[in-house]
């Protein structure tokens, strides 16, 4: 009986070990303080901004939609009325003096074009000479905006005196309209530029980096790590990150779309494979730790308010087609391709059929890539998202697509969400907006496709012939901070759905979100970057690269994409659905 007990002893021992191994991962696994981290700075922003609306937010909502169900009614288009009242309550919580504030200590360098100084810091003379330029283009885009309005009110005139029942009328007053849009959009543009100051950059970006250093450091502390150590990398890789940002917000780099994706791996791989990344550098290269808990401040960003908006059509664009491409290109790097890397293959599929990096990272955990290779799927990523991001709207313009459709078209196929934001706006309000939502919508398959992934390795690829498939072997794959990616995205869901769109709008999208969430998610993202240049070495990515198969797999996976993404997007929008493209 004594032998027994002390049997059952043991086994009870081994139970209380593996329960407290489960629940100290809470505190000592990267996954999860991902998550802690993630959920503190949307907490922080739900805060500052909750406790700190625009001036009479719901007096003008109230007014603004007034005048919208009364010109809702009254025309059977978009009137000049109606689109100034969609203005008047689109306000933003980022534009009182508390959202400002957090901006100017959170800011990136600023946009150079000559003397990169420029981009830190501008004296008085130099930033009045820069309003004036500014101010003329504005005078100019304003002149331009006052004819176009005043030509839309007389075309809708017009229209109003034969009762709305021309058609011919109607449409040329919709023409008028949308070009006074047209020149709203540019020169409200202009007058954000003329509204130039002198600044001085650099202590809040040194006071930005001692906060970050102290934000990941408390949580390398708990892992084990020394946070005394990680600082001081901390400070070189941030470093980097800064000169990253300053690069790309040169003129000529944002004509052509180079990022500071781009530049961070860049200037990574020039230290890592000249003189080295320093070993006391190493312990702040942490590519999954600061990208994972970005990934978390993305699901706060994916609100399922806006998936609704557009309906059934988006939807089908994107949970359709995403993985259909991701299964056949994969199939199709095995079988034809003969890539003889499966995780290689499986990360650049899901890299170029999803959304880009997000995509790739949260693959890589589920499969267990190597390194290595996920920095080749990342920088194809970059390479293609570049070149798509110009040459998408340049020929959806040329061939007189319409913005719907070349909306969904890029949305669906462009890997960056903000070089889907850019390639949209090229084209118009409605091409943006179409484009931004499909993406946002394509997001949400992050999670869904890095737990398939975990099931299929654990299944087919790493499995062990004879054996059933361990559920604690595809839990113990799964990266955990997807969970934190779906609880954010449903929190601020719901949030945003308690509030309604109007308000929604100006605390959640233009507040916590855009003031908080975007803006250090950027900067978590250009570190994860910097690290994936610091700890990769060009012997490494030339053995990934040998015969150009990557680079085969990832252009026959996104001719594949672009097909019939395009091809989908036109059946739903102007086939199945009409009456949803109508209303956009």
């Amino acid at each position: 009986m004594e032998g027994k007990s002390q049997v059952n002893q043991s086994q009870n021992d081994v139970v209380i070990d593996r329960c407290a191994s489960k629940l100290s991962d809470l505190w000592e696994k990267e996954d999860y303080w991902a998550i802690w981290l993630g959920f503190a700075m949307l907490l922080v922003g739900l805060f500052i901004y909750l406790s700190n609306p625009p001036a009479a937010l719901h007096q003008k909502i109230d007014k603004a939609n007034e005048t919208l169900a009364v010109e809702s009614t009254r025309a059977p288009f978009k009137t000049v009325a109606w689109y100034k009242a969609v203005d008047a309550k689109k306000l933003k919580a980022t534009s009182t003096p508390i959202g400002k504030k957090v901006k100017l200590y959170t800011h990136k360098p600023h946009g150079w074009s000559g003397n990169p100084l420029n981009a830190f810091m501008m004296d008085k003379p130099a930033a009045e000479a820069k309003k004036r330029k500014a101010v003329a283009k504005y005078e100019a885009a304003k002149t331009k905006e006052t004819a176009a309005l005043k030509a839309a009110k007389t075309a809708e005139t017009a229209a109003a005196g034969a009762g709305f029942t021309s058609e011919t009328l109607n449409a040329e007053a919709v023409k008028a309209i949308d070009v006074w849009r047209d020149t709203h959009m540019k020169a409200s543009k202009a007058k954000k530029k003329a509204k130039a100051k002198p600044y001085n950059q650099i202590p809040y970006l040194i006071g930005l980096s001692i906060f970050l250093a102290i934000f990941f450091g408390i949580g390398k502390k708990a892992m084990g790590n020394s946070m005394t150590k990680f600082m001081v990398g901390f400070g070189f890789v941030f470093l980097i990150a800064v000169l990253s940002y300053t690069a790309s917000t040169n003129v000529t780099m944002k004509h052509f779309g180079i990022g500071y994706a781009a530049w961070a791996i860049l200037f990574g791989l020039i230290v890592s494979n000249t003189i080295g990344t320093p070993k006391w550098v190493m312990p702040a290269v942490q590519t999954e730790y600061y990208i994972k808990t970005g990934l978390v401040l993305l699901g706060a960003e994916i609100l399922f308010g806006k998936i609704l908006s557009i309906g059934v059509p988006g939807i089908f664009v994107a949970w359709v087609v995403t993985p259909t491409v991701l299964i056949a290109t994969y199939i199709f790097g095995q079988k034809i391709v003969k890539m003889p890397s499966k995780t290689l293959n499986i990360t650049i599929s899901a890299d170029m059929s999803v959304c880009g990096v997000s995509a790739a990272i949260a693959t890589a955990a589920a499969c267990r890539a190597k390194k290595e290779e996920l920095t080749l799927a990342v920088g194809l990523s970059l390479v293609f998202t570049s070149i798509m991001m110009i040459l998408m709207p340049a020929f959806i313009k040329a061939v007189g697509m319409p913005q719907v459709l070349g909306g969904a078209w890029m949305g669906g196929t462009i890997d960056a969400t903000g070089a889907v934001a850019a390639a949209g706006a090229f084209l118009g309000d409605k091409a943006l907006y179409v484009a931004a939502t499909v993406k946002m919508i394509q997001n949400v398959l992050i999670g869904v496709i890095a737990f398939c992934v975990a099931v299929y390795w654990c299944a087919k690829v790493d499995c062990v012939p004879g054996e059933r498939v361990s559920k604690m072997e595809i839990w113990h794959r799964f990266p955990k901070f997807v969970i934190g990616f779906i609880a954010a995205s449903i929190v601020f869901s719901l949030i945003a759905q308690s509030m309604g769109n109007d308000v929604s709008y100006a605390l959640i999208d233009h507040g916590a979100i855009r003031g908080m969430s975007k803006i250090f998610r950027g900067w978590f993202f250009c570190l994860a970057f910097v690290s994936i240049g610091l700890a990769t070495n060009f012997r490494d990515l030339k053995h990934q690269f040998a015969g150009g198969k990557p680079l085969i797999l990832y252009v026959c996976g996104q001719s594949l994409n672009l097909i019939l993404t395009l091809l989908m997007a036109y059946i739903m929008f102007y086939k199945v659905f009409p009456e949803i493209t109508a209303r956009i």
